[in-house]
């Protein structure tokens, strides 16, 4: 199976446990991997036989901006099913990774990476 990632994309969205973070917000970024089988367009040089980047890009984009969640596993999950549930693919990977959270020393980021397939 063939890889079409999508690396550091990046948005300020709200959220967070605290109530603090949802009202400041902080910078995220997400890579996307999807897995799929990139023959076809390799051989036609056609957009329409391959996944659209900037759909995945808009589906990072809405959960970001749009949504409000208190963890970054549940960003990570709310992606993975929009992709799943609105591109033909059967498997895909995010990488979520909020920047400067908020702890008690230096760290420049925390992230969190699942796996996700439509027949799991």
């Amino acid at each position: 199976m063939d890889s079409i990632r999508l690396k550091n994309i990046s948005f300020y969205g709200y959220h967070g446990n605290s109530a603090s973070e949802r009202h400041v917000g902080s910078q995220f970024q997400v890579d996307v991997e999807l897995k799929v089988d990139t023959t076809l367009p390799g051989k036609t040089d056609n957009l329409k036989d391959t996944i659209d980047y900037r759909r995945i890009f808009n589906i990072v984009e809405s959960v970001i901006v749009n949504g409000s969640f208190r963890l970054i596993e549940r960003i990570a999950e709310e992606i993975a099913q929009k992709i799943l549930k609105q591109i033909e693919i059967e498997d895909v990977v995010v990488k979520v990774r909020k920047l400067r959270p908020p702890v008690n020393g230096i760290l420049d980021y925390v992230e969190i990476e699942i796996e996700r397939s439509k027949n799991k």
